[in-house]
């Protein structure tokens, strides 16, 4: 069980940027993680120790959003990609800052679907099974919804500029 509630610790950060993603607000990400959590620890039983936590947890967080979303009745929320600059480690250089708002503000653009594919895939290195399993979607809708998403921020880069610049 320790294992368990250490791997489980391990998939905070995880799920609190696939959150981000999803809610596009730090403190409701915040209590859709921690909600998340919460239903995690009280179903534990319902985790098949061998299979992948890491889908486990990120599917309750996506479940948890969605019933968020469906009882409230509100539309998913369109992130203002303009406030908070970046997150990494070290200060970014004004250029720097500058790029990461225009891809803020390009990832804006996409549908939900999309982000959420993208970032499952492109950033938290889900397999395709693992992403359709946690959308509840077949593989090949996981495949195409990437294959667009990618053609998106494509065509979005060379835009502005930004894709000639990292080399095409």
């Amino acid at each position: 069980m320790a294992d368990v509630l250490d791997g489980i610790q391990e998939e905070i950060p995880r799920l609190r940027r696939f959150a981000m993603v999803l809610a596009r607000d730090r403190d409701r990400a915040d209590d859709l993680v921690q909600e998340c959590l919460t239903r995690a620890l009280s179903r534990i039983d319902s985790w098949t120790p061998g299979t992948n936590l890491r889908a486990w947890l990120f599917t309750i967080l996506r479940n948890v959003h969605l019933n968020d979303v469906r009882r409230e009745g509100r539309a998913p929320f369109v992130p203002d990609a303009g406030g908070g600059g970046s997150q990494g480690a070290a200060a970014a250089s004004q250029e720097e800052d500058v790029s990461l708002r225009e891809l803020g503000q390009i990832l804006a653009l996409l549908s939900n679907e999309h982000r959420q594919i993208l970032m499952l895939i492109a950033v938290e290195g889900f397999s395709y099974e693992e992403a359709a399993h946690i959308c509840e979607v077949p593989v090949g809708t996981v495949r195409s919804r990437l294959s667009r998403a990618r053609e998106a921020l494509r065509q979005a880069l060379r835009g502005t500029g930004m894709l000639a610049e990292a080399g095409d």
